[in-house]
């Protein structure tokens, strides 16, 4: 079983190097005729593209193109699907009926399709990517949130709120949120891989970033044709794209076994009396 700290360390390093990028001494775009296809060497570790530019230097700045959008996506996600399914679970009626209907009708179209049409349709960029993302992605938080709300709603401490006149906003914000916010922590930490490989498919694609901004998806892309001749312009970013989903995965799944109240440990009762 892999070491907690592996996939921990890899998702530091990949959220560091995405931070620190700009202030980096890189140079992605700058292309030197002479390298071109060049493999790796001392001078430069992962050797040299298409068009002569440093592989190393586009893998650290893809790195940064995915942990945006990966984030900003997860984060724009999980907010709108969390008031979405709070406020229909807690309100039901007919406003309950119609989030799950719209949440259905989501359902009923493959994400990476429905993603893939709606950025043909905006047309490329990196926001038109987030845009894309978030719309497809919301309903899991969604569907997770209404269903903790709607067993939620029937504790006591809800019905003793309700009880003595609090009104249903704070007993949402109070009572009710606290309590669902580690499923929903969870579902994002494995909801950032899927964004990371809807991200990479999409530049695969062409509908995400464009050049000359580098992007893993864009540089497997471009790698494919050479892949004869310099297959390290594939092997190293779909080694970066497979260690980091691969560690935000293992550490979803640590982070659920954690959260979850079945493996913590019961402490006895204890009567005061001697």
């Amino acid at each position: 079983m892999m070491r907690p700290w592996i996939p921990l360390g890899v998702i530091l390093l990949w959220a560091l190097v995405a931070l620190l990028a700009p202030a980096l001494p890189l140079s992605p775009n700058s292309i030197d005729l002479p390298h071109i296809l060049t493999p790796g060497s001392p001078d430069e570790w992962l050797g040299y593209d298409d068009l002569g530019r440093p592989v190393f230097d586009r893998l650290l700045v893809g790195a940064r193109t995915s942990f945006l959008v990966a984030f900003a996506v997860v984060g724009v996600s999980l907010v709108i699907g969390s008031l979405l399914g709070t406020i229909g679970a807690y309100a039901g009626g007919w406003l309950d009926l119609v989030l799950v209907r719209v949440m259905d009708v989501f359902l009923a179209f493959p994400g990476i399709l429905l993603a893939i049409a709606l950025a043909g349709v905006m047309g490329p960029g990196i926001d038109n990517v987030v845009i894309a993302l978030s719309v497809v992605s919301w309903v899991g938080y969604a569907r997770l949130a209404r269903a903790q709300v709607l067993s939620m709603k029937e504790r006591d401490h809800v019905h003793a709120a309700v009880a003595i006149g609090t009104s249903p906003p704070r007993i949402i914000a109070r009572h009710v949120l606290p309590l669902i916010g580690a499923p929903l922590i969870v579902e994002a930490s494995f909801g950032m891989a899927s964004v990371v490989i809807g991200e990479a498919g999409l530049s695969f694609l062409g509908l995400g970033v464009q050049p000359p901004t580098a992007s893993w998806g864009s540089m497997i892309r471009d790698g494919t044709r050479y892949m004869l001749v310099a297959p390290h312009m594939v092997i190293a970013p779909g080694l970066a794209l497979m260690g980091v989903v691969l560690s935000v995965n293992v550490l979803g799944d640590r982070l659920r076994d954690w959260l979850d109240v079945k493996n913590q440990p019961q402490n006895s009762f204890k009567s005061p009396l001697p």
